[in-house]
C-alpha cells in the first residue's frame, strides 16, 4: 500500500503558491480509472493544529486550486487543503467525459458522486495534516458537481457549497428553458467543452455579430452540418431529445435532493445569464427534507459567479450602493469555518437575499416568506397595467411575429458568448428600451406607484392566447421602469431594468413531455414560469410587463407551424403568424407575484 501511495503522489514541476505546498496526484476510482487532482497545502510550523480539505471538482482544470490559493484573500477562505480535481475524461484524469452525468440510484456503477465519494475517502487517508472534514465549493458545472457529493455523501462530508449549480438544463438552465433551445449559448457551449479533451478550440463563428451570423442559416440543421455539431454528444441529445423525455429527466439533480444531511449553503444571482434557475430549484428540494435546519439559500445581484471575486458593488449599469460580493463572501468564511472548524461566529439566515429596488439584504426564517400575498397584474385596455381585473367581454392585444426578423435578446452587434468584447454577463442588466417600437413586442405598464411593491417569491405569467398558426413561443419580461428623472444618476431617467424575464414553448401547453400542436386562431392558457424573485420597485416608479415570441438568438426561431422536432425542420416550415393575448374577464391575462403585506 505504501508503495502504491507514493506511486500515486508526484512533486509537480511547476513552482508552489508562496505559503503553500503543492503535490499532483492520481487519485484511483473504484473502477480502476485513476482522477488527476491538485493538493496545496498550507505550510505550517511543526505541532501547528490539523487543518480542514476544501474540495472543487471541475471540468475546466484541476489547476483551480492553485487560483484559489493565490486569491485566498478575496475568497475569505484562509486555513485550508485547497484540493482542486479534472473529473473523469478532462484534462490530466482519464476515463470518459459525459456532459452532466446521471447520477445513479444506490451504490452500483459510477457516476459523479461515487468518484467524489472515492476522492473524499483518499484524502482524508492519505492526505497529512488533515482534520478528517471535508467541504465542497464550486460554481456552475463545478457548482453541479459540488451539489452531487450530497447524494450518499462520505462521512467525511460536513460543509457543500453549490454556487449556480445546473439544476435542469432542459426546464431551466443551459441548454433549454421551458422547451426553448438556448441557442447561442447551447451551441458554442457544447462547442467548447465536447470538440476536445483539454478545451483547446474556441468557437469560431464566421461574423461578428451573431445575430447576423445564426441568422443566416435557416434551419438548426444547416447550422449543424456547418459547425459539424455531430463530433458533440450534446448536440445529439438536444436534436434527437427536443422534448423533456428520460434523457433530460435522468439529468434533473434536484431530483435525486431526497435528503438535507450536510450543511449546504446554496448561491445564485438574481441575473444569472447563465444558471439562475439551479440555485432556487436545488434549494426547494433541499428544503423540503430539512428538518435539521442546515440548507441555506443565498441570492445576490450577480451575473454568473461575481459572487466569488468581485466586488459586487455594481451590475453593467446598475448600482448597489455596497459590495454585495465582500459581504456574501464574509457570510461564506463563516459558513465554512463553522461547519469545518468549529469556528461558529454569526448565524447563518435560513434565506439571505438581496433586494435590487431598495439596495439591501433581506433575511427570511422561510423563502418564499409565509406571509407573502399573491396578486395578479392584469393586462388592460391602452398598454395599462393594473391590480385590478379587466371588464372587458371582448378585448385582445395582437403583434405578427415572423421568424426572419426575430426580437434581438440585446442590443446588436451580439458578440460571441465568451469573447474579450461579449457584453454576455451584463445583458439582463441592461435597458428594455432598445425594444420600444417594436411592432412584435407588447407593452403594459401600471401608472407611477403611489408605495413600494415588495415582490418576495414566485412570479408567474399566465397567458390566455391565439396564434394563426399551430406553435409559439411565449416572453414575458417583469420590467422596472425609473422616473424620468433620478437624483444623482441622469443616465437613469426613465431607464427600463429587467427585474426578471424567461421564455416557454407552446407545444408544452399540456405536457412537457409531450408535445401537441396548439389549435389555431383557439384561445388557450399558458403558463409562464418567471421563477423567484425579491425585489422592491419603489414609490414614483412603474411597473411594466412585456410579451413577445423571439428572443433571438439567445433562443432558437419557432416555425410557428407544428413539426415533431424543431431540429428537423426545413426552411419552409418558418413562418409568420398573427398572436393575439386576451386581456377579458373570461380570460384576464395576468402576471402573479408574491407581495409582502
Amino acid at each position: 500500500m505504501l508503495t502504491l501511495i507514493l506511486a500515486l503522489l508526484v512533486q509537480a514541476q511547476a513552482p508552489s503558491v508562496p505559503g503553500y505546498t503543492r503535490t499532483e496526484v492520481m487519485i484511483p476510482m473504484r473502477d480502476g480509472v485513476k482522477l488527476h487532482t491538485v493538493i496545496e497545502a498550507p505550510q505550517a510550523p511543526q505541532g501547528a493544529a490539523k487543518l480542514p480539505i476544501l474540495l472543487h471538482r471541475t471540468p475546466y482544470g484541476a489547476e483551480f486550486a492553485d487560483f484559489m490559493a493565490r486569491r485566498v484573500q478575496d475568497f475569505a477562505l484562509e486555513g485550508y487543503i485547497l484540493v482542486g480535481q479534472d473529473i473523469r475524461g478532462r484534462f490530466g484524469s482519464e476515463g470518459t467525459f459525459d456532459m452532466n452525468r446521471p447520477p445513479r440510484a444506490g451504490r452500483s456503477g459510477i457516476d459523479e458522486s461515487t468518484d467524489a465519494w472515492d476522492t473524499i475517502d483518499w484524502l482524508v487517508k492519505h492526505v497529512q495534516s488533515n482534520n478528517g472534514r471535508v467541504g465542497t465549493i464550486g460554481v456552475s458545472y463545478p457548482g453541479w458537481l459540488t451539489a452531487v457529493t450530497g447524494i450518499n455523501a462520505h462521512p467525511a462530508l460536513k460543509a457543500v457549497s453549490p454556487q449556480a449549480p445546473m439544476g435542469d438544463t432542459w426546464m431551466g438552465d443551459d441548454f433549454f428553458h421551458q422547451g426553448a433551445f438556448r441557442l447561442s449559448y447551447g451551441t458554442e457551449y457544447a462547442w467548447s467543452m465536447e470538440s476536445t479533451k483539454n478545451q483547446d478550440e474556441d468557437p469560431s463563428p464566421s461574423r461578428y455579430d451573431l445575430y447576423d451570423w445564426y441568422l443566416s442559416f435557416p434551419t438548426l440543421d444547416s447550422l449543424a452540418r456547418t459547425v459539424r455539431a455531430e463530433r458533440w454528444p450534446s448536440w445529439k441529445r438536444f436534436s434527437e431529445h427536443p422534448a423533456y423525455d428520460s434523457a433530460w429527466q435522468r439529468r434533473c439533480l434536484p431530483c435525486y435532493m431526497r435528503h438535507a444531511t450536510v450543511p449546504t449553503l446554496v448561491v445564485g444571482g438574481w441575473w444569472d445569464q447563465e444558471d439562475e434557475y439551479g440555485p432556487l430549484a436545488h434549494y426547494k428540494a433541499l428544503q423540503a427534507t430539512d428538518t435539521g435546519r442546515v440548507v441555506h439559500l443565498v441570492m445576490g445581484p450577480w451575473y454568473h459567479g461575481q459572487w466569488s471575486t468581485d466586488s459586487g458593488t455594481a451590475l453593467g449599469n446598475a448600482r448597489f450602493g455596497r459590495a454585495t460580493g465582500v459581504e456574501y463572501r464574509q457570510l461564506q468564511a463563516a459558513f465554512f469555518a463553522c461547519r469545518l472548524k468549529d469556528q461558529c461566529t454569526r448565524d447563518i439566515p435560513e434565506a439571505w437575499l438581496f433586494d435590487a429596488g431598495a439596495n439591501e439584504w433581506r433575511s427570511f426564517a422561510t423563502w418564499p416568506p409565509a406571509n407573502a400575498q399573491k396578486r395578479k397584474l392584469y393586462f388592460q385596455s391602452n398598454g395599462r397595467l393594473s391590480f385590478d381585473p379587466p371588464a372587458e367581454p371582448q378585448a385582445a392585444d395582437s403583434f405578427v411575429s415572423d421568424p426572419a426578423h426575430p426580437v434581438p435578446y440585446r442590443p446588436r452587434p451580439v458578440e460571441l458568448t465568451y469573447s474579450r468584447t461579449s457584453r454576455w454577463r451584463r445583458w439582463e442588466t441592461e435597458d428594455q428600451r432598445f425594444v420600444d417600437g417594436r411592432p412584435d413586442v407588447l407593452t403594459w405598464q401600471t401608472g407611477p406607484l403611489t408605495s413600494d411593491v415588495t415582490v418576495a417569491g414566485d412570479v408567474v405569467a399566465r397567458l390566455y392566447a391565439s396564434t394563426s398558426g399551430t406553435d409559439a413561443d411565449w416572453v414575458v419580461k417583469l420590467i422596472d421602469v425609473y422616473p424620468d428623472t433620478v437624483p444623482g444618476r441622469a443616465d437613469f431617467g426613465g431607464y427600463e431594468l429587467m427585474v426578471t424575464g424567461e421564455i416557454m414553448r407552446g407545444r408544452y401547453y399540456k405536457s412537457w413531455s409531450e408535445p401537441a400542436a396548439i389549435p389555431a386562431n383557439q384561445v388557450v392558457p399558458f403558463t409562464v414560469d418567471l421563477h423567484q424573485q425579491s425585489y422592491t420597485f419603489k414609490r414614483g416608479h412603474r411597473m411594466m410587463v412585456q410579451v413577445q415570441s423571439t428572443w433571438f438568438p439567445l433562443y432558437d426561431r419557432n416555425p410557428q407551424v407544428f413539426v415533431p422536432n424543431i431540429f428537423k425542420a426545413q426552411a419552409s416550415d418558418y413562418r409568420a403568424q398573427m398572436h393575439r393575448i386576451q386581456r377579458t374577464s373570461q380570460n384576464p391575462s395576468h402576471v402573479e407575484v408574491d407581495v409582502l403585506p
